[in-house]
């Protein structure tokens, strides 16, 4: 133990002083080594196949082409992001392959298939841009370099090339500190637990979840300049954070003079501590962090800083608004002169009462227009673009969201996606639209959204929905089949024809029990009809016997399976509602225990697939700690986040609910057998049900199961095809009558 602090000393306190990186900037041109690695890693066996080669830039616009020349497959880019988009275009569209995070498709055989010339894109987007503060926490808060390196060639093969690189930020606030005087005592109720990184980083609350071991942050700084290494060999250029005002709870005590602003993330949260950026304080501070930064991880001269993240300013005077404005991004030029500010456009959404275009205008003028860029952060949903006149003048990104809190249900607005993007950037009206992007809360779901998306990366038209979505079909599967591409045609007009919440509609199985058809952090309305899922799942059943061995068919077949059940779910609670309120405990008992047997058959079906297990989230969380006290804190994080979120009577919970292997059966059938039991007692007393009083019952039983240590396998178990055969055997002559009957919408 001594001997770590005296280690932390040298770590935490030396290197404010000390560059050990002197990047200044991606690397311009070609790292052909970082492509072929690229390249090895995917396609192991075939990797002496391809030729990397280098192309000059078009007219300063990123470009590739692909050729056959001999027995080899050319592909030529001015940086690694255009070769690697290079490689991926040609799986996807020449050898009818596909990588992706819920099952890849590679299969290949000597010779390759060849391009029909050469194949040339150009694209027309400077930026394309990747990550939300909180993917860091709902799908990342537990990656190791393994599985960042997988993604971060995902992301040059999708032609990402600023992405967000937030990892390693705990180390840079604590050695700024440490050097203002602060002792390791004073930031200890300052710093999060490792799954509430990302609110912490956005100034929304203080502690939660800690205490923040220094193992942690040493591992993640290590971790980091991994993360940003690889990036910048790829020719991307990482968007780091800058200094946004968060000081620890104990900056009053040691500068008491600090001008200083209480805050409170609607009130879901203990208030936390901004410091006011007319305090000559902010700019040191910004500027020390910086510094601190880049001495860490070097630099791309981009920065992303969202001040009153989901808070509300103290004053709407455009004034002020201004002058916060100008004195945020001095903070960051002091230190960088070179510095562009990206700044999420979400606060416009969220606090859309308080943000009207004189206070939009102030805080976006202070700027010059060619050091911000403004993300439109839901432009499928909700684009502020058309409503802020494009952001009056200054950059901005086009935008997918798609998903929040990292729920899995099946949704996404797909013609939108498919259109908008090129429309909007030939749209008049649009400004100084620079690029697209992925704004995910959460990701490993929902694959084609993705890959839809990020076909619009070298395109300049709108997407032929049509066509695109039978190529889509067959490079998943590994070969075509009508019933498997007829499908596809129900799920586009179903689940991705739109979206009515944050997200898709969750399924009441996740929240807390009640007879209520929607709880709070979870809604179960539909944007579509029912019977098209449904029709979308039979065609899947018939083309299974032929698809069932193609990774991709097996993570759909059973994801459509489990939202029908998800969705059916919801038709049983009603029912099982019905039979309370008529006082029937027949059929009070068979329709809630045909629900816990649903759950049953869910958990099942979930457990043959690892994209769908608790305890690959638990485990992974565990393996981080070094001690067993740190193993526990991580598991706890890990437990708290995707069922309660906060403490016992947080508002926040289920916001970020899985439905999972294991969190089905361990955490969300037990509060529903507990539920119907106490109703059940009550109906053969024939007492009234008291609601409230099994709320405050649950409540501790949800907190003990937080801070529980039951082991869940990270090893999926059973066919995911035969599983969902059998589901589909059992329960859609079921479905289909009682949709008949009463319309899930």
């Amino acid at each position: 133990m001594r001997l770590f602090k005296t280690l932390s000393l040298l770590f935490f306190c030396f290197p404010l002083v000390a560059s050990a990186v002197s990047i200044d900037s991606a690397q311009a041109g070609l790292n052909k080594q970082a492509v072929e690695g690229l390249i090895k890693r995917m396609l192991p066996e075939f990797s002496s196949q391809f030729k990397v080669e280098e192309l000059p830039a078009e007219a300063g616009k990123d470009v590739f082409e692909i050729v056959a020349q001999g027995d080899k497959i050319v592909l030529r880019g001015n940086n690694g992001v255009s070769v690697a988009s290079a490689f991926n275009y040609y799986l996807k569209h020449i050898a009818h392959c596909q990588i992706t995070w819920n099952g890849s498709n590679k299969k290949l055989s000597l010779p390759l298939p060849r391009p029909a010339g050469t194949i040339r894109k150009v694209s027309p987007h400077v930026y394309r841009y990747y990550l939300n503060y909180c993917t860091f926490n709902y799908s990342m808060s537990w990656w190791d370099w393994k599985r960042w390196q997988w993604e971060i060639d995902w992301m040059a093969m999708n032609g990402i090339n600023t992405p967000l690189a937030l990892t390693g930020q705990n180390i840079i606030h604590f050695r700024v500190y440490k050097s203002l005087g602060f002792t390791s005592k004073d930031l200890e109720g300052f710093f999060s637990g490792p799954a509430y990184f990302s609110w912490f980083w956005m100034g929304n609350l203080d502690g939660w979840g800690g205490p923040l071991p220094e193992t942690w942050m040493l591992s993640h700084e290590k971790l980091q300049k991994q993360i940003v290494a690889r990036e910048r060999e790829f020719g991307m250029k990482p968007i780091l954070p800058a200094f946004t005002g968060h000081v620890p709870p104990t900056f009053k005590d040691r500068f008491p003079d600090a001008k200083l602003i209480k805050t409170s993330w609607n009130n879901k949260f203990p208030e936390v501590y901004l410091l006011n950026p007319e305090d000559p304080l902010f700019t040191k501070i910004g500027s020390l962090f910086i510094e601190a930064q880049k001495a860490a991880y070097g630099t791309d001269h981009l920065y992303s800083a969202d001040t009153f993240n989901e808070n509300k300013p103290p004053s709407n005077d455009p004034a002020f608004l201004t002058d916060i404005s100008k004195k945020v991004y001095a903070s960051m030029a002091s230190a960088d002169p070179k510095a562009v500010w990206i700044m999420q456009g979400w606060l416009f959404h969220f606090s859309a009462n308080f943000w009207k275009e004189p206070q939009i205008k102030a805080m976006l003028s202070a700027v010059p227009n060619d050091k911000m860029i403004i993300l439109d952060l839901w432009s499928e949903r909700h684009p502020l673009w058309k409503k802020t006149d494009a952001y009056y003048g200054k950059p901005w990104i086009w935008n997918m969201l798609s998903n929040f809190g990292g729920n899995i249900s099946m949704q996404g607005k797909m013609k939108t996606v498919a259109e908008e993007p090129a429309r909007v950037r030939s749209d008049p009206q649009s400004g100084k639209m620079m690029g697209i992007g992925l704004t995910p809360e959460g990701i490993e779901q929902n694959p084609v959204m993705y890959d839809l998306m990020m076909e619009n990366v070298w395109e300049d038209k709108p997407i032929p929905l049509d066509s695109w979505l039978q190529g889509y079909a067959q490079r998943r599967y590994g070969k075509k089949n009508a019933d498997a591409q007829g499908a596809w045609e129900y799920l586009r007009k179903s689940v991705y024809s739109d979206t009515l919440t944050n997200g898709g509609p969750e399924s009441i199985i996740c929240a807390r029990p009640t007879f209520s058809r929607s709880t709070r952090g979870v809604t179960t309305r539909f944007p579509y009809d029912n019977t098209d899922l449904m029709k979308a799942w039979k065609l899947l059943i018939k083309a299974s016997p032929q698809l069932a061995n193609a990774e991709g068919f097996q993570y759909d077949l059973v994801d459509v399976s489990r939202q029908v059940l998800a969705n059916y779910a919801t038709y049983l609670q009603q029912k099982t509602a019905s039979a309370y309120r008529e006082n029937n405990l027949i059929a009070f008992r068979k329709n809630s225990t045909a629900f816990i047997q649903l759950i049953d058959d869910m958990d099942v079906l979930l457990k043959t697939r690892k994209d769908f297990l608790l305890g690959e989230w638990l485990n992974s969380a565990k393996s981080w700690g070094t001690t067993q006290q740190e193993m526990d804190l991580y598991e706890r994080n890990a437990r708290n986040l995707i069922t309660l979120w906060g403490d016992e009577n947080s508002t926040l919970r289920e916001y970020a609910c899985k439905q999972w292997s294991g969190l089905l059966k361990g955490f969300y059938k037990p509060r529903w057998e507990s539920f119907f039991k106490a109703i059940d007692d009550d109906m053969t007393k024939k007492a009234k049900f008291d609601e409230k009083v099994f709320d405050s019952t649950m409540k501790k039983w949800e907190w003990k199961w937080v801070n529980a240590h039951e082991k869940y396998s990270n090893l999926p178990a059973g066919d995911p095809v035969s599983q969902s055969r059998y589901i589909y055997q059992k329960y859609y002559a079921q479905i289909e009558n009682d949709l008949q009957h009463v319309k899930l919408n």
